[in-house]
């Protein structure tokens, strides 16, 4: 409705629609949406199933989450500007996905993502390397998919482009959530010492008084691999267990306990 001002001016009070305005500020980054081809992109590379649950920080204008969602998979945004939360709830009813994408209110860097199997993200490296501590504590095997920009320390399982209207943002980066498994093994009749930066290990192999640098190791999720001794190992890490099997000077299954506790 129109009203006159003070000044004899007609003004317009009628309540308009929010529409966000790309480049506006928020708590930690400001808004610019992910194209909607990278989205895509982003999904497929993380393989993104019905069986998944996707989580987005600072999601925005929940594009991310409504995307997941048209893929079956329970998907939900965290953004701390409440106008884009209640906006983006009203474009996944719009989209018929309002059950499956949830938006809530809330700082990105106190969120719980212990349950996310899905990290989609658009976020500057400052942040995600504040956040890297919390992608350790999510579960193993977690896929972690990010727009342009990278975790420092950490590498990438692989880098793709997108193809179309993507303008400036046309990368994407897929990292994996490794176990943590730095601290002190018993594997048979020796001790595994393994130190670890991210998806990166190193450590040592000592069995019968020798000591040898372990070589070539690495963790993706729960499965690693490392050489030592002349012989290469394999296997998964379950908790405080880590079983596989192992080719060359010796041959067959192996086991280790952690014994650092």
């Amino acid at each position: 409705m129109l009203v006159a001002s003070g000044a004899g001016v007609a003004q317009d009070t009628t309540d308009k629609p929010f529409e966000p305005t790309v480049g506006q500020e928020g708590k930690d980054v400001i808004w610019v949406p992910t194209p909607f081809v990278l989205v895509e992109k982003m999904l497929d590379m993380a393989k993104v199933t019905p069986k998944d649950f996707v989580m987005d920080l600072g999601s925005g204008d929940g594009r991310n989450v409504i995307a997941a969602a048209k893929r079956g998979a329970r998907a939900l945004g965290v953004e701390y500007n409440p106008k884009m939360v209640e906006l983006s709830k009203e474009r996944a009813a719009k989209e018929g996905v309002a059950e499956k994408a949830q938006f809530v209110q809330g700082d990105m860097f106190e969120a719980d993502i212990s349950k996310a199997t899905v990290l989609a993200l658009f976020l500057l490296t400052d942040n995600l390397n504040k956040l890297a501590p919390k992608f350790l504590g999510a579960q193993p095997g977690t896929r972690i998919v990010s727009n342009g920009f990278e975790i420092s320390g950490w590498t990438a399982e692989e880098t793709q482009r997108s193809e179309g209207d993507c303008g400036s943002w046309c990368t994407a980066h897929l990292y994996i959530v490794p176990a943590k498994v730095a601290g002190t093994w018993k594997l048979g009749q020796g001790e595994l010492v393994l130190e670890q930066k991210a998806q990166s290990l190193s450590g040592t192999w000592s069995a019968g008084g020798k000591s040898t640098a372990i070589s070539d190791a690495r963790i993706r999720g729960d499965q690693l691999v490392f050489t030592a001794g002349g012989s290469d190992y394999s296997g998964r890490v379950k908790g405080d267990t880590m079983q596989g099997r192992v080719k060359g000077m010796s041959s067959g299954a192996w086991a280790a306990t952690r014994s650092d506790l």
